[in-house]
């Protein structure tokens, strides 16, 4: 029996899985945030040694996995990769140790080719393009100091502003201006603004203002174009990877992933679709990216179909069991 452990880290969650190579899920555990960009190098290893141990303990697991695909948000260039390699290298997890970004989990568990375009939207935005030659497209996706807009955080603030200008009168009225207080549960934009000043309400919390900005759009013209704004931003970065990859005369998927599209409606990716050519199937992925990183492991080991369609099945279940009991539980 060979084993894969699967990782996927994001900005809020990390799922780590361990996987037969005839896709049974041994072992799927749920832990917060591991990108390295936000906790450092040392507190990612830290997390997901524990998340490690329990998964482990759990499989019953004595010995090193097979191969293990380690795919986590934040490694952004290869000397950040290459540095959690080393630092997890000398674990003992496995025998074959990949380590990269998260958007190559979210594409593999969009598409079964293994190839093409995902746009990942979650607090931030990030893009990778893989070619049917093996060739990558990468974006820096350090936010505005390398020319990103989008993303839960960059809406949620646009959103703010937005409604702040309403009640100044500084620019057009919006339901942004009631809207978004209220999910504060305050009155007014302003009380939003001093709470936030004074540290009552973390200012990474405009996250959560995304989802409000969707709601409003069908019906109001500002969040509308934040949306737009969104979808446009979205599809530039599919079309440059394209571009890159010689892939703009040939039919390719495109993979939307990340929280922003699983709680946006079709309006988001209808706009996303209207702005890349007619030839891109553009979908946003139901699955989640966890899925992704444990095919990927077992397109390592070479498994076939049945394999791959067992996992899929069985870990997008536990893996929506384990969002229900930390949302309900």
């Amino acid at each position: 029996m060979s084993v894969v452990l699967a990782v996927d880290g994001g900005n809020s969650k990390t799922d780590l899985a361990f996987v037969r190579d005839d896709g049974a899920v041994l072992a799927l555990v749920r832990g917060g945030m591991s990108s390295p960009h936000h906790i450092g190098l040392d507190g990612s290893v830290e997390l997901l040694q524990q998340l490690y141990d329990e998964a482990a303990a759990l499989a019953g697991l004595r010995g090193p996995a097979d191969v293990a695909q380690i795919l986590l948000a934040g490694l952004d260039f290869p000397t950040e990769e290459r540095a959690l390699h080393e630092a997890l290298a000398a674990r003992g997890w496995t025998e074959r140790l990949t380590v990269g970004n998260d958007t190559f989990a979210v594409l593999r568990a969009g598409t079964e080719r293994g190839w093409g375009v995902a746009v990942v939207c979650g607090a931030g935005i990030n893009c990778v393009g893989v070619g049917p030659d093996g060739r990558h497209a990468r974006f820096p996706a350090l936010g505005a100091i390398s020319g990103d807009w989008g993303g839960g955080y960059d809406v949620g603030l646009a959103a703010l502003s937005a409604a702040a200008r309403s009640e100044d009168g500084r620019g057009p009225k919006t339901r942004l201006e009631r809207s978004v207080p209220l999910h504060f549960g305050l009155q007014i934009p302003s009380g939003v603004a001093e709470a936030i000043h004074l540290g009552e309400i973390p200012l990474r919390r405009v996250v959560e203002l995304a989802p409000v900005v969707f709601d409003e759009a069908p019906s109001d013209p500002i969040a509308a174009e934040l949306v737009d704004r969104l979808a446009a931003e979205v599809s530039t970065l599919a079309s440059v990877a394209l571009e890159r990859l010689d892939l703009t005369d040939q039919p390719v998927e495109v993979l939307l992933g990340g929280g922003l599209f699983q709680r946006a409606d079709s309006m988001l990716v209808d706009a996303v679709r209207a702005g890349v050519s007619a030839r891109i199937t553009v979908h946003a992925t139901a699955e989640p990216p966890i899925v992704g990183a444990a095919l990927l492991g077992l397109d390592e080991l070479g498994a076939g179909g049945e394999a791959q369609a067992r996992v899929r099945r069985e870990l997008a279940e536990r893996a929506t069991a384990t969002s229900e009991r930390s949302i309900y539980g």
